[in-house]
């Protein structure tokens, strides 16, 4: 419970500091510095950014080598695959609890803000109920399971992590050769959680998915 105390404290000092710079903010000023940090980070991380058709040319894979990301338009979302994982996509009309160790970055203060993948919060692993309807998918944190709920006050799921789940498989990692999907995603705060949709501001993390109990 005190790391839970601490982390939270950390992250609302980064918030309360972030919004006393923005009192005089438009939104639109507001969104344009979200977008001006992300294609600041795209251009320092020398990131390809590719587009969706030549993502579906590749049979929905990034190439790691060339630090590919494909960009959904729609969402804004940028996503990088690291390894696809073994196992199966989740099914049309499944539902499935799915673990999430997760690295969040405050893309404006270039800061890491969150970690459940960390030796400190190493006994934490957020757990989620996903589902996928017609190839929709919905999600809530597993209350009194998640560290993304104990600081930001909420079992929803950022919608920005619900898209890698459309092009990676889940697996129980029973075997030595079992592979965990593990991705990268870009979240504008229209996709993020609740501080960073508050406050707009995008993060950059580091996922893994794997199917639990």
């Amino acid at each position: 419970m005190r790391k839970t105390v601490y982390a939270l404290i950390a992250v609302l000092c980064g918030i309360m500091l972030f919004a006393s710079c923005n009192d005089s903010e438009t939104y639109a000023d507001q969104k344009k510095r979200e977008r001006s940090a992300i294609n600041k980070f795209i251009a320092d991380s020398a990131i390809t950014v590719i587009s969706e058709s030549k993502f579906f040319s590749q049979d929905t894979t990034t190439d790691v080598s060339k630090n590919e990301y494909v960009l959904f338009q729609s969402s804004g979302v940028y996503m990088q695959i690291i390894r696809k994982g073994s196992g199966q996509k989740l099914k049309d009309g499944e539902t499935a609890n799915v673990l999430v160790r997760f690295t969040e970055y405050n893309m404006l203060t270039d800061s890491l803000q969150l970690s459940n993948d960390i030796l400190y919060y190493s006994s934490i692993v957020d757990k989620m109920t996903v589902k996928n309807t017609s190839g929709t998918f919905t999600a809530s944190f597993i209350s009194g399971r998640s560290l993304m709920e104990n600081v930001y006050g909420s079992t929803s799921v950022p919608s920005g992590w619900l898209v890698p789940l459309t092009y990676i498989n889940l697996c129980y990692p029973s075997e030595k050769t079992d592979e965990i999907a593990k991705v990268k995603i870009i979240v504008p705060s229209s996709q993020g959680q609740s501080y960073a949709s508050q406050s707009v501001y995008p993060c950059l993390y580091t996922l893994t998915y794997q199917r639990g109990i």
